[in-house]
């Protein structure tokens, strides 16, 4: 799998318990459309840090790094570049 395929996998098996039947476009923001809390974006950095090999500084964590899969795959590819 790639970088894009691996955080949308993430991302939907960890939103399903939301609705059966999601479905999120890499652009969607699953901040805004209320699907993240506290504990998944801890899960969210921790799966990125664990996947990708990377460390996600304090700096790194900015709400625009993690909002959409598109931008958390834009994320990781600038750090293992």
């Amino acid at each position: 799998m790639d970088v894009s395929e691996k955080v949308r996998a993430f991302v939907h098996a960890n939103l399903i318990a939301f609705s059966d039947d999601l479905i999120l476009k890499d652009d969607d923001n699953f901040f805004e459309l209320g699907f993240v809390d506290s504990p998944f974006a801890m899960q969210l950095v921790c799966f990125v840090e664990d996947t990708f090999n990377i460390c996600v500084t304090d700096e790194d964590l900015d709400l625009l790094n993690f909002s959409t899969i598109a931008r958390i795959v834009q994320f990781v590819k600038r750090k293992i570049l």
